[in-house]
């Protein structure tokens, strides 16, 4: 179980939580895998969920790519979660850093708020999300923080009747933990 870290309801009731832990074992509808366009979950997080949820999120990633083709950042695909404790997985392409002039800012909060989209459209009421972008993809840790929490708030503003209820963002390792704490206060305050 993830150790809670921050936590605070939004204006429309939903709670974000900010945690420590390994999202492979999150009890929630979905979690989110920080993918990449042709989900070939080959390092970092998402080979950590393909492992985990097994032949289910293997097969269901490659027939999804077959069927409708490199994802796009504001579009992420999902599968069930297989041998994962969650329902489903939500597939969601962040940026790769080139230094902040490619659009990233843009493309990560696009990967958040299709990820809160299709949970919407899936009916679901808790999500987990990793440090999208910020492994393998290089994405700067506090940086990413910001945009992620601002695209929270903003997909909440925006649909203040998401059914969406829980939004908890798990992160890993001490130097993500740390940037997101980081952020995190210094936005509360």
């Amino acid at each position: 179980m993830s150790e809670i870290l921050r936590a605070k309801a939004l204006p429309n009731g939903t709670r974000l939580e900010l945690a420590r832990g390994d999202i492979t074992a999150e009890q929630v509808d979905a979690i989110v895998n920080a993918a990449n366009a042709q989900l070939m979950h080959g390092g970092g997080v998402a080979a950590a969920i393909a492992r985990k949820g097994g032949a289910v999120v293997w097969e269901q990633s490659r027939a999804w790519v077959r069927e409708h083709g490199p994802v796009p950042h504001d579009q992420p695909a999902w599968t069930e979660g297989g041998n994962l404790p969650c329902r489903y997985v939500i597939h969601a392409v962040g940026p790769v850093w080139r230094g902040g002039g490619q659009d990233e800012d843009e493309h990560l909060s696009a990967a958040v708020s299709g990820s809160l989209r299709r949970a919407d459209e899936l009916g679901l009421h808790s999500i987990a999300f990793p440090a999208i972008s910020t492994g393998i993809f290089g994405y700067p840790k506090k940086r990413a923080a910001a945009v992620m929490l601002r695209a929270l708030a903003a997909y909440f503003s925006a649909h203040p009747d998401s059914g969406v209820r829980q939004v908890r963002l798990v992160l890993y390792d001490t130097p993500t933990v740390n940037a997101f704490v980081e952020v995190w206060d210094s936005e509360q305050a």
